[in-house]
């Protein structure tokens, strides 16, 4: 649109003037040859209504087989491990020249469909001029007035051009943008009140009360009927199967979503009442899937918190136990690390967002399977650094691995949305319930493992 605008800005002025002149000069030099040549103007109008349709049309058929294409090609360098591994790469060869082909053909149609406009625009002017030809000569006009004629006629034709290129460009560009105002116009479901008040610091206390959420579109409650307290310098564990509502529980923290029924509380405060930004500025957050930006370590570090000094950096990553590993890097803080992060290994991505959750020092962290990318010993270094930055703070994290979450001051089980059980690791393990059948299932997995490891070992050595 920018383009357009740009490249047509004055003709958009100039043309109309022009015409309005040269209309104006043909009504004093002869008003009748200006009555028969206007007569030829609507039908010029015609091929344009008519093909700026479907030049629209055909751009967003365009817009939408090159959306495919460049979807497919970054799927197949995002995922040129897995390709190779399954011997795909035909597969995806194929794939890929089937989406180049079907943006072609749609981009042919929409050339087909500009540049129609202009042949049409230019045969009708040239009836037209045939036409004033005739009328002068039967007029038998002087040779001054028939040159001033044809020339006013001529000087009419080109912006009439010129304006009919406009119009198919500005089609478009009208809808090669659609797709981006539709996005700039939708609105958050999430929204500020007008009143809402500024969190300027919390204490750390969490309160789920009677809260029920379900996501747009789907027929079940992602929790239901959820009363929790999450109390401040305490850790709290959600532990669950898989769809059992602990992601949710977090969304619902950050308000990604308000709750359909209830209210979840910040300080006794309904966080609808509070700024979104004030909000989420109490809280870090380290998930599973890491995010780093293609930037320096330095800066994916300054992110947490961006008025930090370089020696605060310096102490999170410390913190996190990755000053080493960033040391050794080609330029330490300053080794730009590739896109999402792709030159570093699962376990130092990982480590570079809690060295970030570090840095933001906020009163609450959430924790997502913060450390399932790391070896035995890092993990165990990042939960005894987890542990010193949980004290004064409210921690809630989500673990799969049990082995994790043992010092938790409070495990929360989730199933269906609901709670389970709840207590310490000893409590849940007294109870002989969900908790601990889910215990006994992954530690005697663990447990199994080495003598399944070393019988192996034992059959090769025979």
């Amino acid at each position: 649109m920018q383009m357009a605008l740009t490249s047509v800005g004055s003709d958009v002025f100039k043309q109309p003037i022009t015409i309005v002149g040269a209309i104006s000069v043909l009504l004093l030099m002869d008003w009748k040859f200006t009555a028969v040549t206007m007569i030829l103007f609507p039908t010029c109008l015609l091929p344009l209504r008519i093909y700026g349709r479907r030049a629209r049309k055909a751009v967003q058929n365009e817009q939408a087989g090159m959306g495919e294409m460049v979807v497919t090609m970054q799927e197949t360098f995002a995922g040129i491990r897995v390709i190779k591994s399954f011997a795909r790469e035909a597969h995806q060869e194929k794939e890929f020249k089937r989406s180049n082909q079907l943006q072609f053909s749609q981009m042919m149609r929409m050339i087909r469909s500009m540049e129609a406009v202009g042949p049409l625009v230019e045969t009708i002017a040239a009836v037209g001029v045939g036409m004033a030809l005739l009328y002068v000569y039967a007029a038998n006009l002087s040779v001054g007035r028939f040159f001033g004629l044809i020339s006013g006629i001529f000087i009419l034709y080109d912006p009439i051009k010129t304006l009919s290129r406009i119009h198919i460009l500005m089609e478009r560009s009208i809808a090669a943008t659609g797709a981006i105002f539709s996005i700039l116009d939708s609105e958050s479901t999430v929204q500020d009140t007008p009143n809402a008040a500024v969190l300027k610091s919390s204490q750390g206390r969490i309160d789920f009360e009677n809260v029920t959420f379900r996501y747009a579109n789907t027929a079940a409650d992602a929790i239901s009927n959820l009363t929790l307290r999450f109390e401040p310098g305490k850790t709290h564990a959600l532990v669950g199967a898989s769809g059992a509502g602990k992601s949710t529980i977090l969304s619902l923290i950050l308000r990604l979503y308000d709750p359909t029924t209830g209210a979840v509380k910040i300080d006794c405060e309904d966080l609808r009442s509070v700024t979104q930004k004030s909000l989420r500025g109490q809280i870090g957050l380290v998930t599973q899937e890491t995010f780093l930006f293609h930037d320096t370590i330095f800066n994916n570090i300054l992110f947490g918190r961006l008025d930090a000094t370089p020696e605060e950096i310096y102490e999170a990553a410390r913190a996190a136990y990755a000053h080493d590993f960033i040391t050794a890097q080609p330029k330490g803080y300053q080794t730009v690390i590739g896109d999402k992060g792709c030159l570093l290994s699962g376990g130092q991505q990982q480590r570079l967002a809690i060295a970030r959750a570090i840095l933001k020092n906020a009163p609450i962290l959430l924790l997502d399977e913060a450390t399932s990318s790391l070896d035995s010993e890092s993990e165990q270094q990042i939960q005894q650094a987890l542990a010193e930055l949980a004290a004064g703070r409210t921690v809630i994290a989500i673990a799969h691995r049990l082995s994790t979450i043992l010092s938790a001051n409070q495990i929360i089980v989730m199933d269906c949305g609901r709670v389970k059980e709840i207590g310490t690791h000893a409590e849940l393990l007294e109870k002989s319930g969900y908790y601990r059948r889910l215990y006994d299932h992954q530690f005697n997995r663990i447990q199994k493992e080495p003598e399944a490891e070393a019988g192996i070992l034992v059959e090769e050595l025979v």
